[in-house]
């Protein structure tokens, strides 16, 4: 059973960074997203990569792991795909990369400033409404359009999912390095503990 909290602020992750015992650091973001800024030490395992092949990744990660996404929803998703693998006492950083800047905590960055994507999903659900709407005027069955993108986003709140976010996840600037599961398995085996 999981007596520990399942949240961390970014202050105490730092303390915990700094011990004897570090965690390890899972990124779920995707590696364009990773790429951009990143906490010194994590490893990237995009949500879709982790849920796909949690039970392998399980394999090579102790019970000490801390998940990290732009706001703590993905990581949240992350944490329930290893719970239900059989990972038990992980923990996200809550608030995310986010809280974790603004906390003023080293990130690693690579001075391309990419859009994180739950901006690219408000981006991309704000034009093709727009676009519907105005041109509805000449074409009225495009209201059907923005009615469409209601609903999903709709069902994307009332599940904590976005398929908007999984298909823009997969575009070639949000994939950044080479990022498979075979590379992360075998960094995760061969470096342990990051340092």
């Amino acid at each position: 059973m999981n007596d520990m909290p399942t949240r961390l602020d970014a202050a105490s992750l730092r303390a915990r960074l700094d011990g004897p015992t570090p965690p390890r650091l899972l990124d779920v973001r995707t590696p364009g997203e990773f790429a951009t800024a990143h906490i010194p030490g994590s490893y990237n395992v995009p949500l879709d990569m982790l849920r796909e092949h949690r039970d392998e990744l399980c394999r090579h990660l102790d019970e000490d792991v801390v998940l990290i996404c732009r706001s703590g929803v993905r990581a949240g998703q992350g944490e329930q795909a290893l719970a239900e693998a059989g990972l038990r006492n992980t923990r996200v950083l809550e608030g995310g990369i986010t809280a974790w800047e603004a906390a003023g905590a080293p990130l690693n960055r690579d001075g391309r400033n990419r859009w994180d994507l739950e901006r690219q999903v408000r981006f991309v659900a704000g034009t093709t409404v727009l676009a519907a709407v105005v041109g509805s005027v000449a074409v009225p069955g495009l209201k059907w359009v923005a009615a469409f993108i209601g609903g999903g986003l709709t069902f994307a709140a009332l599940t904590n999912t976005c398929a908007m976010g999984m298909l823009l996840a997969k575009l070639p600037f949000n994939r950044g390095a080479s990022c498979d599961v075979g590379t992360i398995s075998a960094q995760l085996a061969k470096e342990g503990r990051p340092a």
